[in-house]
């Protein structure tokens, strides 16, 4: 195996006028897998981005964008849709209250992304995304991203229609499709009818799932880590576990929100009033 050798790459001056030589490593051999950015990284960077925007410039001449007419005051379209980038957030305006779909759950997914960096503990750095080593990490990135928020684009892309009803890919959009509201509350199917009772009883049900949601989710941490899952929490504290299961939980009470919408027909676990506001959740 050839060994690494040594080129001088400039001369530093010294405090006492010598010159010591500052020397750079050079890999000579298929055991010396480091090289430098630039220019092996930079360069390929910069040549590939290139590419990217002369695809784009070249479908940009041969596709036309798909605009729609002008604006009319006049007449609003059926349905209304906003962009692409915020159908998943239009999307989650149907199973929760706008307070929770508009601000609740966007900051949490900002937050997320905000303590990535904090939470993850790879003792191997940054830029290690081999599945082998980061498989759990990664299918929790594909599912909140890929599966979670891009299915929720594409559910309002494709399947909302007029009146923004549920239409399958086969059927026929008629803006005279009305769809039956009979969402119930989960207090109310348990048999609850008071209201001040059905806030108890759905409170309950709220702080039993997250419990029970993290104590699964210190279950999957422990059974990933087996024998190491003791050095792996010293080193991760339960500060940063505590908010990555709440923000675990919290995805995941997405997924069931909507579920337990489109199955069971749920529309609130718990009703919360007040002279001034009310929180549905």
């Amino acid at each position: 195996m050839a060994t690494p050798e040594t080129k001088p790459l400039r001369a530093a001056p010294a405090p006492a006028g010598k010159r010591i030589e500052v020397p750079i490593k050079k890999a000579t051999g298929p055991g010396d897998d480091k090289v430098h950015t630039w220019p092996h990284l930079v360069r390929a960077e910069f040549l590939m981005s290139i590419g990217v925007v002369l695809l784009l410039l070249v479908w940009s001449l041969l596709v036309d964008a798909p605009l729609e007419e002008p604006a009319n005051p006049t007449r609003t379209p059926n349905p209304s849709k906003a962009p692409w980038y915020f159908l998943g957030l239009q999307e989650m305006l149907v199973f929760f209250d706008p307070w929770h779909a508009g601000v609740v759950l966007p900051s949490f997914i900002i937050l997320g992304l905000m303590v990535i960096p904090y939470l993850d503990i790879n003792p191997k750095g940054n830029g290690y995304y081999c599945w082998k080593d980061r498989k759990w990490e990664l299918i929790t990135f594909f599912v909140g991203f890929h599966i979670l928020w891009v299915s929720l684009i594409i559910i309002g892309t494709f399947l909302r229609g007029p009146g923004w009803n549920w239409y399958w890919f086969w059927e026929v959009w008629d803006p005279h499709k009305v769809e039956a509201l009979t969402n119930v509350d989960v207090p109310y199917l348990l048999g609850v009818r008071d209201k001040t009772m059905a806030t108890i009883v759905g409170g309950i049900l709220v702080l039993a799932y997250f419990v029970v949601g993290i104590w699964s989710f210190y279950v999957q941490c422990k059974w990933v880590k087996g024998e190491d899952f003791p050095d792996f929490m010293r080193r991760w504290g339960w500060a940063r576990f505590g908010l990555t299961a709440f923000l675990w939980v919290n995805m995941w009470a997405v997924v069931v929100k909507m579920v337990m919408r489109h199955l069971f027909n749920i529309k609130y676990v718990m009703v919360f009033e007040t002279p001034y506001f009310s929180i549905n959740i």
